[in-house]
């Protein structure tokens, strides 16, 4: 039985395809489309899933999409219609987006797959967040949390899920709880990343690596924003916000009043802490202190406020495992206070917890709980993209005329790479199906020494093209992590293999890997074992043995602004951009005096 859930038109479009409960592909549009968060229609990634699947549009069983439109269309209109006139930019907007074609889903959906109507089902926009999350996780059941910006009204959502993969027991997901719009800590949180002066949908994970520099001295005016009770609800105080009327603004004027004046994009962020040499920048300086109190005040709140919840919840059903999706799972500092702070002994979150995440989550809550199938999977790789045969990536290099060097010997290929990054090279590496989520895992990576302090701000300028205060993952063998990071049961935990907590550094391994340690002396880790990527735990096992860290820098292959490569030529103009050294890609290996051949 062939499943293909989509979601698309509101914040990252994707696919994915089940074929009898596992994922056989899986991908953000924004991957082939090369455009950023794009949330139009993802035609490349339905059409790269069904070509790996080897089927045709009308070959599918069913299409799920991950969300109810008409019921978020009565949404933005009654609260357009409730608001008005404050919300006439707002309306028109809305009207303009959906009477186009976000209205009309279910006819791009025949017209583009050649489906009968019947084949198309709608899931509730949380109720895929949860089904990504829980029949993907290990869990014969669990507590399940969603949290988000929005859906059609619900932004945020407690439950249970159960479900077992013999058969033998009903699926089913209950949740029994949920928060409406306006009141929404994903949009909360948007607000101040908008304040900040990021862009919301992307800069989220600068007010995360922005908040270390900071001191929470702003919670108290904070929490005039927002009331966390302790059965896990809370309400905000709307007086301060504007996006529940504004198609442009997320915080008004009595937000301002409260906070200051916004950061502007442009300007450099920069403390004494994180750049000491400009500590003579003095009304810089202080004026980035005062965001940087602001960015740790509201994280330190988002986490009350998420800690909140999981303590209710756990007292209400007794369960000893969570499962957690929505782009708010994604806040790796408070995942590792979810884990260490409460009673659930153990957390999963789907890796692609945002809205990609939704379109496979639709497509399990159909297989599961419409039509009542066993379980099959367990999510603990996220390598699901594209992939390219050695012949596809020496036909691109020949067609450009770009010298490299072929190993025969994946051995010979793997010391090299490791005596590169020992001479404080940095390595750009692409191999194998690209990763499902945000995150790269090793098969889109750029890898570095991570003992030298200085490798972070080579990487942040030279390459990345991004903030000089912005963190780098540390990528450590699995069976040595609890060497360097004080993580409970981090051998066992699945939050590390996708990169989504972020865990103190022990005292004595601080100065260890400079690189990846985060001011405040904890590391946002990756944990890799043999099976799950052969080459990849061989380029960290190999260092480690060199070195006595197994460790190294891993970061995104892709420069600022732009999406996380894909393809061969991705991945050569990226490097062709950066100062990356080499270009480790497939059995070849590129280095940077590589020219095209006229």
């Amino acid at each position: 039985m062939d499943i293909l859930g989509v979601s698309c038109f509101y914040h990252d479009a994707a696919a994915a395809l089940l074929r009898d409960g596992q994922i056989v592909a899986a991908t953000m549009e924004e991957r082939l489309s090369r455009n950023k968060h794009d949330n139009g229609f993802p035609v490349r990634a339905i059409d790269f899933c069904l070509e790996q699947g080897g089927i045709k549009g009308p070959d599918l069983d069913y299409v799920v999409f991950y969300e109810k439109p008409m019921v978020k269309v009565g949404r933005i209109l009654q609260t357009a219609l409730s608001t008005f006139p404050r919300s006439w930019d707002f309306w028109r907007e809305a009207v303009t987006a959906y009477v186009s074609e976000k209205f009309w889903i279910k006819s791009l959906l025949q017209h583009h797959l050649g489906v009968r109507p019947e084949q198309i089902l709608f899931c509730d926009h949380h109720m895929s967040h949860a089904a990504s999350a829980f029949f993907a996780s290990p869990f014969d059941e669990a507590a399940v949390i969603t949290v988000d910006g929005v859906g059609e009204w619900t932004t945020t959502t407690m439950g249970t899920a159960r479900g077992t993969w013999d058969g033998s027991g009903e699926n089913a997901i209950d949740l029994f709880w949920e928060q409406r719009f306006p009141h929404s800590l994903g949009l909360l949180y948007s607000a101040f990343t908008a304040f900040l002066g990021f862009h919301v949908n992307d800069g989220e994970y600068k007010v995360m690596g922005m908040a270390p520099y900071g001191e929470p001295t702003y919670v108290d005016e904070v929490r005039k924003l927002i009331s966390i009770h302790a059965d896990g609800s809370f309400a905000l105080n709307m007086d301060y916000f504007a996006y529940h009327h504004s198609a442009s603004r997320s915080f008004n004027g009595r937000f301002v009043e409260l906070f200051g004046e916004p950061r502007m994009h442009s300007d450099d962020f920069f403390t004494a802490r994180s750049a000491p040499q400009r500590a003579g920048e003095t009304e810089a300086v202080r004026r980035n202190q005062h965001y940087a109190d602001i960015a740790r005040s509201i994280q330190q709140v988002t986490e009350e406020a998420l800690l909140a919840m999981a303590h209710a919840l756990q007292r209400k059903t007794g369960a000893r495992k969570l499962v957690m999706a929505g782009g708010v799972a994604l806040n790796s500092v408070a995942n590792f206070r979810l884990l260490s702070e409460t009673a659930f002994e153990d957390v999963y979150i789907q890796p692609a917890a945002g809205d990609d995440g939704g379109a496979l989550g639709a497509a399990l809550w159909a297989y599961h709980v419409v039509l009542g199938q066993p379980r099959k999977l367990v999510m603990s790789d996220t390598y699901l993209g594209q992939q390219f045969t050695n012949a596809e990536i020496r036909a691109f290099f020949d067609a450009e005329g770009i010298p490299y060097e072929e190993f025969e010997d994946d051995d010979r290929l793997l010391d090299r790479a490791v005596e590169e990054i020992l001479d404080q090279k940095v390595i750009g590496l692409f191999q194998g199906r690209y990763e499902w989520g945000p995150r790269a895992l090793g098969n889109r990576s750029i890898l570095a020494d991570p003992r030298r302090a200085e490798m972070k701000d080579i990487i942040n300028t030279k390459i990345k093209f991004r903030e000089p205060f912005r963190p780098f993952a540390p990528v450590v063998l699995q069976e040595r992590a609890a060497e360097f990071f004080d993580y409970p049961n981090v051998e066992t935990n699945m939050l590390p293999r996708f990169m989504l907590a972020v865990s103190p550094v022990r005292p004595d391994k601080l100065d260890v890997a400079q690189a990846t340690t985060h001011e405040g002396g904890t590391g946002r880790l990756q944990t890799i074992d043999r099976q799950t990527n052969p080459r990849y735990y061989e380029l960290v096992r190999r260092f480690g043995e060199a070195t006595g860290v197994p460790i190294l820098v891993n970061t995104s292959f892709n420069l600022r602004g732009e999406p996380i490569v894909s393809s061969p030529a991705n991945a050569w103009w990226t490097f062709s951009h950066s100062e990356i050294d080499w270009l480790m890609i497939g059995s070849f290996l590129v280095g940077k005096d590589a020219k095209k051949r006229s």
